[in-house]
């Protein structure tokens, strides 16, 4: 579940750089820069406040339903957080620049599908079975790993979306700038989850060791709970 919270923290960061550097654009730029950041802000307080909760169900034991429950409200939040995002820059219109209504349509296309996979993975959550604890762990593993490559699948829209001219104005959005950080209730994992929004280099370190330890976390529950030797999984408690 730590894996799952670090996870989620690079996919509010994806949007949270939208703030860049620079001094020049034309009125136009600012404009359609603006129109899209005033929903900037706001879509990624919730994909933060999504992380947070993923990181209070990590605190402590939490029984398996529980947890679903959690896990199942983050993503579709995170869900419906980027269709938002892509409803706002396809309200923009193309952006005044070379081939705007290229970039338009790219990032449109990718957060939608990026919200496409939240959903997903809201079902596949939704679908595991917490009368099983060993089985839920398990299911939870599959979970991490369909994370992992969404953190790893392509962003070259947004990428792209947030460069040269374009990127310039929204540095000087206030919606685009970096929102403040959603506290969590829970331990201090929280703040270095979304500390990884610094780099993901960091978070990489920190995610081994913490699956590393959350995996023994669920193995000792395992054996307490007579399930056996069953594997660990690294979003026991915080799947949410």
């Amino acid at each position: 579940m730590k894996k799952l919270a670090l996870v989620l923290t690079s996919s509010a960061a994806l949007m949270v750089t939208l703030s860049a550097c620079g001094d020049d654009s034309g009125a136009q730029t600012d404009e359609w820069a603006k129109n899209v950041c005033d929903e900037v802000q706001p879509q990624v307080s919730q994909i933060q406040a999504a992380n947070a909760a993923i990181t209070d169900a990590s605190a402590g034991d939490r029984a398996p339903a529980d947890v679903q429950a959690a896990d199942s409200a983050a993503f579709q939040d995170i869900s419906a957080a980027y269709a938002s995002l892509a409803d706002a820059v396809d309200a923009a219109g193309d952006p005044p620049v070379d081939e705007g209504a290229q970039l338009r349509q790219d990032a449109v296309s990718e957060l939608r599908a990026i919200s496409e996979s939240y959903a997903a993975l809201q079902e596949t959550v939704d679908g595991l079975d917490t009368s099983d604890q060993a089985a839920f762990a398990d299911g939870l593993q599959g979970v991490a790993g369909q994370l992992q490559e969404l953190g790893q699948s392509g962003d070259e829209a947004l990428n792209e979306l947030q460069s040269g001219e374009l990127g310039q104005a929204m540095a000087r959005q206030e919606g685009c700038q970096r929102p403040a950080e959603v506290p969590s209730g829970g331990s201090d994992e929280s703040t270095d989850a979304e500390g990884g929004e610094g780099g993901e280099d960091g978070d990489g370190g920190e995610a081994q060791d913490e699956n590393a330890d959350s995996a023994e976390d669920a193995e000792n529950q395992n054996t307490e709970d007579g399930s056996g030797d069953q594997p660990g999984t690294e979003l026991d408690g915080a799947d949410g």
